[in-house]
């Protein structure tokens, strides 16, 4: 019994650590990739998707697809320092740093097809939902970040809860609604991240 409960004290520990220490899983490169995707996805809804309204499904299906790849590129570049690491704290931190995000896109999803197959109409809302989603997502885990990401959260708070503001005019879906978004927040984001690791890198002897 003794036993099980130092076990359990020591894991105790461990988390509570993880909580405190800055997470580095998430890189500038892939980060500033996303957000380099995003741009380049309202490029191609301007060039191919002329009413958005009207062609909800392909709008959906390009986000969507931008979405899953900006998420598969992160887990990916997350996976592969996580295999790499031989700290045990550094994978606790990974494991708390998406578990703290994943609700998050977990909630982004379900609202998506709830509203494409039940209320359409309001589909001009999706942008800034996202947007208000991703921005609880941050603040969920920006402990573990650096303290910039604060910022990055509110930026996307307040954008998401603007084009909200906007209603359901010319700008709701517009092809430069989500790299206004997502594109310059995801390239601050990789900034942040940018120079928390210069100063890392100059901090380490």
């Amino acid at each position: 019994m003794e036993l099980h409960e130092a076990l359990s004290q020591i894991s105790t520990i461990r988390l509570q650590l993880a909580r405190t220490e800055q997470f580095r899983g998430y890189r500038a490169a892939p980060i500033a990739l996303t957000g380099v995707m995003a741009i380049a996805a309202g490029v191609l809804q301007a060039a191919v998707i002329d009413e958005p309204r009207e062609q909800l499904r392909a709008y959906l299906a390009l986000w969507l697809s931008v979405a899953g790849l900006s998420l598969a590129t992160c887990l990916a570049d997350l996976w592969v320092r996580h295999r790499r690491s031989a700290g045990l704290l550094h994978r606790e931190a990974t494991e708390l740093a998406l578990g703290q995000f994943f609700p998050c896109v977990l909630a982004g999803g379900l609202l998506t097809v709830v509203i494409a197959r039940s209320a359409p109409q309001s589909a001009w809302m999706l942008p800034g939902l996202w947007a208000i989603l991703f921005s609880l997502g941050l603040f969920a885990s920006w402990r573990l970040l650096p303290r910039a990401i604060f910022g990055v959260a509110t930026f996307y708070l307040a954008s998401g809860l603007y084009v909200l503001s906007l209603g359901d005019g010319p700008l709701a879906l517009s092809a430069w609604t989500m790299p206004l978004l997502f594109g310059a927040g995801q390239l601050v984001t990789a900034a942040v991240l940018l120079l928390s690791e210069r100063r890392q890198t100059g901090a380490t002897p």
